[in-house]
């Protein structure tokens, strides 16, 4: 079978065989109209050969992302045709009033309910759900969580490893409800609650790494930890290192920085709910991008190694460059990764002298210091 279908826009990025078979499956239901909205659109190419096919000069997106996001900005960009992507967040006005959901299905279950749930309440009572994967990657959960927001859902056939499920019928229980997001949940070893909106990592939950982290922490000496100064948690997550810290210390300046919408949204309102949301600083950018070089007294690293579904070794590397642009001379880094992975000498290589502070059989604490 050929990888090009008549009517799709020449891009820079081509889409893929779940964007053409989500395409496909849209172009063949009966009474769907504009407003459009386009959900985990990692290139942009799915949003611009949508707004082709349907013939749309505007069209709603939402990117976890925000590298995604510059992604589909370039993409429309390099369209042929007029064409506005209005950007949103995972909120209400997404999807106001919108017929149509092409959907590339996130990994999270937690992450899918989340959207569902915001379509089930504010699209249009007729909305159609088109919601696309790779085979290997779906599984029977995802029917189930959309049938939880939805009467009617159905699966198409295979094609190029690739599957479309649909969904119609928004439950009326669920019309203008709230969607449950985020999940907050105390946590008594942390003495506060976490917040998580659904694509969050660990969820409402202190994972097992941030733990060990957080136990080296509260050890190191006064010159690793100042009473006051700047602290930035790197790929902040729910923000639980960045609250930690800013409780630790009271005086301390306190910048949680990650890449993704559903970890700063997350993080913000664990900041908020622990009462220092005026002594944390959220910011959704990519690696710390916007902090200023040499100004950092402390950084808090659990980096990510998965990149969707994939495991990526390197994935951290980016982050101990940006970690050691931002420290002062001899500021320090606390890294926790998985102890499989070659990141102490990463480390080394890229902020300066590292000793091994802790490790188990699952994590290692790496401590850095950055280089005069």
């Amino acid at each position: 079978m050929s990888d090009s279908s008549p009517g799709l826009p020449l891009l820079g990025v081509q889409p893929d065989p779940v964007d053409r078979l989500i395409l496909d499956e849209a172009s063949e239901l009966e009474g769907v109209d504009a407003p459009l909205a386009v959900v985990g659109d990692g290139t942009g190419a799915l949003a611009v050969a949508a707004a082709e096919r349907f013939e749309l000069d505007t069209i709603r997106t939402f990117h976890d992302s925000v590298t995604d996001e510059r992604a589909s900005d370039e993409a429309v960009r390099a369209s042929f045709r007029s064409l506005k992507a209005v950007r949103f967040g995972l909120e209400p006005a997404l999807f106001d009033g919108v017929r149509l959901v092409l959907l590339r299905l996130p990994k999270s279950l937690a992450e899918l309910d989340e959207v569902l749930r915001l379509v089930a309440a504010h699209a249009h009572p007729d909305v159609r759900v088109v919601a696309g994967g790779r085979i290997k990657h779906m599984s029977r959960g995802m029917n189930e969580t959309l049938e939880r927001s939805f009467a009617s859902v159905s699966a198409s056939l295979g094609r190029q490893k690739s599957r479309v499920l649909h969904a119609s019928g928004p439950k009326p229980e669920l019309r203008d409800a709230e969607t449950g997001y985020p999940i907050v949940q105390n946590s008594d070893e942390l003495g506060f609650a976490i917040a998580s909106h659904g694509g969050a990592f660990a969820g409402p939950r202190l994972d097992l790494g941030t733990r060990e982290l957080l136990a080296a922490l509260r050890d190191v000496p006064a010159d690793v930890l100042p009473e006051q100064g700047v602290g930035v948690d790197l790929g902040c997550g729910t923000g639980v290192l960045a609250v930690s810290l800013a409780r630790l210390r009271p005086r301390f300046e306190v910048i949680a920085s990650d890449r993704s919408w559903t970890a700063v949204a997350s993080a913000r309102e664990t900041a908020r709910l622990a009462g220092v949301e005026d002594q944390v600083e959220v910011r959704r950018e990519d690696a710390g991008s916007s902090i200023e070089s040499a100004t950092v007294d402390v950084v808090l690293l659990n980096p990510p190694f998965h990149d969707r579904h994939e495991v990526v070794e390197d994935m951290a590397h980016p982050l101990f460059q940006q970690a050691a642009r931002m420290l002062k001379p001899g500021g320090a880094m606390l890294t926790v990764f998985n102890s499989g992975l070659a990141h102490r000498a990463a480390l080394e290589r890229t902020v300066g002298p590292s000793t091994q502070i802790a490790r188990g059989a699952k994590f290692t604490v790496v401590l850095s210091r950055r280089r005069d």
